[in-house]
Order: C-alpha cells, then sequence, then structure tokens
C-alpha cells in the first residue's frame, strides 16, 4: 500500500503542488499539512485589502468542495516535530507519526527578528500570516501613529495602505533607498516621491536603537541620532529567513535554504523543496537564487507534482513579481543584478513607465509602473529568449511584438524596425 506524499505547509506552494498531483494522474494518497487553523488563503491581498476593511475576509485558495473531491487529505492545525529522512516518515509535534513515499517541503520563510530593546512590547508586529493581518487591522484602528521598520514591498504596501486610512505614517530604511536591491534606483525614488506626496514621512539611512513603551505596549521608536518618533504600533519589515531547521535537522543540504536540483528535489531525492525555503541554480542567471513569490512558489509545485510522477522536466519558468503601493502597480520580470544599461519607455511624471535592463546587448529583465502591458510582452521576450535591441523598445511595443513575432518565426530581428 502506498504512503503517498505528504506536503508540509500549506500556503500557495502547497496547495498548488497539491492541485497538480492530482491534475496529473497521481492517484496514491496526498497529505497537506498546516500549521495554522485557517482554509489555506491568498496572502497577497493581507497588506492591502484585508487590512484597510474591517469586513474583508481571507480569500481561500481553493474552496474545501476542492479538498474533499480531489481526496486531498487536509490537516489544519499540525506542526512536524521532526523528519526521519531514512525511515520516511515525519515525527508529529505531541505524537503520533506519518509515513511517506514523497515528501514535499513548502514550508515558506517567517518575517526577520528585530534585535532591538522593546522589541518584546505589545504593538510591535510583523506580518506573515491571516492572524498577523487581523492583529494589524485590528490595532490600526485604535493607532494614529504608526512606525513601519523596512523599506521593502510588505513595508510600503502597508504604508500606502494606512495613510490612505488616514494614519499617520513613518517609514525608517537603514540604507540609503528605499526596496534594496530590488528594483532600480529610478524606480526606488520614484516610489518615495509618490508616497510622500501622500504624506507618509521616509527617513531613510537612518536606524532604530530602541523601542519605549508604557504599560507594556510601544509609545515610541527612538532614532539612533535620538530623534524620538511617536507609534502605537511598529511593523517590522526587514526581511524574511527560510523556514530550513525541519530538513537542516534531517539532515539535507542547506545554503541559504533548502538545496533543490532543476527538478525540485533536495539531496534527498524523495523530499522535495518549493517555494520561499527552496534554493537553487537558476537557469537564467547561472548564480543561486532563492526567491520569494507567487509565481515561484506556484511553478516549482507543478514541476515537484511532475517530479514525482515520473517527468523528468527541468525548472525554466521566467521569474515575475508584483506589487501594489498605492496608486502604483510595480510589475517586473526577469532578474536584473549585473546589468549594465537600461532603457526607459513611457513617462515618470504620468506615473506610467517600463526600465528595460540590459546586460550587453542581452535583455536581463523589464521593471514596469501601471504599464501591464509591457510586463506581459516582457514575460513572452524572456520565455522565448528573444532580447531586442534599445532602438526596438524605443520603437514602442507594436514594434517590439512585431520584432518578437519575426524571432518566433526564425526571422533575424533586424528586418523589423
Amino acid at each position: 500500500m502506498k504512503n503517498g506524499v505528504v506536503i508540509v505547509g500549506a500556503g500557495h506552494a502547497g496547495v498548488q503542488a497539491a492541485a497538480s498531483l492530482r491534475e496529473d494522474g497521481y492517484d496514491g494518497p496526498v497529505i497537506l499539512i498546516s500549521d495554522e487553523n485557517e482554509l489555506p488563503y491568498h496572502k497577497p491581498p493581507l497588506s492591502k485589502t484585508f487590512i484597510k476593511d474591517a469586513e474583508a475576509k481571507p480569500q481561500p485558495l481553493r474552496g474545501e468542495a476542492f479538498y474533499t473531491g480531489s481526496a486531498i487529505d487536509y490537516r489544519a492545525g499540525v506542526r512536524i516535530e521532526r523528519i526521519d529522512a531514512g525511515g520516511r516518515r515525519l515525527e508529529i509535534s505531541g505524537g503520533g507519526a506519518l509515513a511517506f513515499d514523497h515528501l514535499i517541503l513548502a514550508t515558506g520563510s517567517r518575517p526577520r527578528v528585530l534585535p532591538l530593546p522593546g522589541s518584546d512590547l505589545s504593538g510591535v508586529l510583523s506580518l506573515r500570516s491571516l492572524a498577523d493581518a487581523r492583529l494589524i487591522r485590528d490595532l490600526s484602528v485604535r493607532s494614529q501613529d504608526v512606525v513601519i521598520l523596512g523599506g521593502g514591498f510588505i513595508g510600503l504596501e502597508i504604508a500606502a495602505t494606512l495613510r490612505a486610512a488616514g494614519r499617520t505614517v513613518t517609514v525608517v530604511e537603514a540604507v540609503d533607498r528605499l526596496l534594496g536591491r530590488a528594483v532600480a534606483p529610478v524606480v526606488a525614488s520614484h516610489v518615495r516621491q509618490r508616497l510622500e506626496a501622500a504624506g507618509v514621512r521616509i527617513l531613510t539611512g537612518t536606524s532604530i536603537a530602541r523601542l519605549e513603551g508604557e504599560n507594556d505596549h510601544v509609545t515610541a521608536a527612538i532614532t539612533s541620532l535620538g530623534e524620538r518618533l511617536p507609534a502605537r504600533m511598529v511593523i517590522v519589515g526587514i526581511g524574511a529567513v527560510p523556514n530550513v531547521e525541519l530538513a537542516q535537522d534531517a539532515g539535507l543540504a542547506i545554503a541559504n535554504g533548502i538545496r533543490v536540483d532543476h527538478q525540485m528535489r533536495s539531496s534527498v531525492p524523495e523530499i522535495l523543496a518549493i517555494g520561499d525555503a527552496a534554493s537553487y541554480r537558476h537557469w537564467f542567471t547561472g548564480g543561486d537564487v532563492r526567491l520569494e513569490s507567487v509565481q515561484n512558489a506556484t511553478d516549482q509545485a507543478r514541476l515537484a507534482a511532475r517530479t514525482i510522477s515520473g517527468h523528468a522536466d527541468a525548472y525554466s519558468a521566467v521569474p515575475w513579481f508584483w506589487s501594489d503601493i498605492g496608486d502604483m502597480k510595480l510589475q517586473m520580470v526577469g532578474l536584473t543584478a549585473g546589468g549594465d544599461s537600461h532603457v526607459v519607455l513611457g513617462d515618470l511624471p504620468d506615473n506610467k513607465f517600463s526600465i528595460y535592463h540590459y546586460a550587453g546587448d542581452r535583455l536581463l529583465g523589464i521593471e514596469s509602473v501601471n504599464r501591464p502591458g509591457d510586463h506581459m510582452l516582457g514575460r513572452k521576450m524572456l520565455g522565448a529568449g528573444f532580447s531586442p535591441t534599445p532602438q526596438m523598445v524605443a520603437a514602442g511595443p507594436d514594434g517590439l511584438k512585431a520584432a518578437l513575432a519575426a524571432f518566433q518565426q526564425g526571422e533575424p530581428a533586424k528586418a523589423v524596425g
């Protein structure tokens, strides 16, 4: 009798893996384990619509009927204590064990801990789960002053949302610009300008020395220069760390995540890892990466299911990301590290533009603000292995579409102006 596939983690990656196993015809047991007592839900809305609307409900990834109808055994509120890789079994916290033929680790990541005096005060929160979002939503109603530590996507999404709801919001970022290495400086500068115009105060190149409180609740963040920033709520968004402890204790290879090959297999072939916790050699850059995105999670989940079903596909999905910050829809495709030039299409003052990044004559990626057509075209171009010249980009989307069509038909790119 088959022990089947056990999936640890019921976020976007875990749920997609379960669904893809059934879609690929896998007929053995599929057990999906979550340490939350919720039906698996979409996470991107938590930093936006959910925290600003008291009536908002979590958006399920799949309806409850999907799990029963697909013979997926969803087990909520279960924690795994240990993986016995050699014996192919899991030890469950509180007692009991679970055998598997294949194990998929979709354990995700968790917010980086704030190493500051006062970080244990009530009102100091991070956002990763639905429970976190509920706390932020409930406390924000009673908190006029909010300080957000970290100028990454999550922090800025929350900043824009709470400022639109009338809160006084200050963002504190330790380095000299927002969004670190996530986007080009021109995009980061544009985001800052729009947020400041909306009333968000932004302090870059600034660190926090400590948090102060009264009656065990936070009241202020004190900068390293001694400025006191009033705060009834402090949201910590200083990055995330992969949840690798189960894998590491089981002897799996770890390198900034659970190390996997091009088919999502770990150093123990019967154990696969996907999503935020997986580290791998990326086909597009040739470098080692660990990506935190819904696209990466779901595409890797589909591939892991195919691997278990006996296929030999290699991971070749084009990476793409998005973030909604106030009136800016940021969309990114490709990986732009190592770029040495760029071309701008559109107008920054109109809040609609794209940055095409190149390394030599190779297109690495595109960052778009409120130009979804550029983003979708970029996904097609990178997926086809087509690098338009800067002159083609400057000619606009219609010329690029024609150039891509010619490339796909085997015609030389120079034939299309």
